[in-house]
């Protein structure tokens, strides 16, 4: 159950983050949205005052951070421009970077992690490719690369999330927010994006940031208290809840070759965590 709620605050807060994306610059919704989760988890920590993480720990943290902020700043700029039903999807194949990590240390991955790289690989190579009119063959979707870019920071950031959280959940998630609100806030300065059309928004981007960051801590119990084996899968699911609200809210058309791609690649994100 905690997993199932991680997947689905993450998936609400990708689409509010892209509604956001589309009407303001994205710098400032990193800014807005990544400092309210700074707020909430850092009361949880004033709250709960949990032991503090080694510095080699930390240091996961920080990598964890930094490269989720890559992540969410590329994932963010494909939603606003690209459809949300192929972005999500593609984003979420980052669960091959740790699988990548384990064979540079000399793992080796399960069957069923062998096949579903392959299967994601093969989903989103159909998710990407958009048809153009009758006989004009197709094209690369809109967005394809920064979802991409996105799956390389998620899965790094998951990476660094599952060793930092080895001192604890609320820690896990903190460090990670301790190190995207500077990087964010440096961007806002050095950039100065406009302001204009930004505090109608205000609401939607605080709401964003707080499911983001419930749905880091809510995986990070799941991971506790369950199989990492079943957790992982369930917590992977959040595209589905992306997709489900890009259709019936802002009424987005997936053509049928991409939409089973975005099928294929998600059976093969399931597989790989199930592996």
């Amino acid at each position: 159950m905690l997993a199932l709620a991680a997947s689905l605050s993450w998936g609400v807060a990708d689409f509010g983050g892209g509604i956001g994306a589309r009407r303001a610059p994205i710098v400032w919704v990193l800014v807005i949205s990544q400092s309210a989760g700074l707020v909430l988890v850092g009361a949880m920590a004033l709250a709960t005052q949990p032991h503090a993480p080694t510095g080699r720990e930390l240091a996961w943290g920080v990598f964890g951070g930094a490269m989720g902020a890559l992540g969410l700043g590329a994932f963010y700029r494909a939603l606003a421009i690209g459809t949300m039903g192929i972005v999500g999807p593609i984003s979420a194949t980052g669960a091959i970077v740790p699988v990548v990590y384990g064979l540079s240390r000399g793992e080796r991955p399960s069957l069923l992690q062998g096949i579903g790289i392959a299967v994601a690989v093969v989903g989103v190579v159909a998710a990407s490719l958009e048809p153009l009119p009758e006989g004009a063959g197709r094209k690369l979707a809109t967005g394809v690369g920064l979802a991409l870019l996105a799956a390389l920071g998620f899965g790094s950031a998951l990476l660094g999330l599952n060793r930092v959280s080895q001192a604890g959940v609320v820690w896990g998630t903190l460090s990670l927010r301790l190190t995207v609100v500077p990087i964010v806030l440096l961007a806002a300065l050095l950039v100065r994006p406009s302001t204009e059309r930004l505090r109608p928004l205000l609401p939607l981007l605080i709401a964003t940031g707080l499911f983001d960051t419930g749905a880091n801590l809510l995986y990070g119990a799941s991971a506790r208290h369950g199989l990492i084996s079943v957790v992982s899968v369930l917590g992977s699911l959040y595209p589905v809840v992306l997709v489900a609200l890009a259709f019936f809210v802002l009424k987005e058309r997936i053509a049928r070759t991409q939409l089973l791609g975005v099928a294929v690649a998600l059976t093969g994100v399931a597989l790989i965590s199930a592996g």
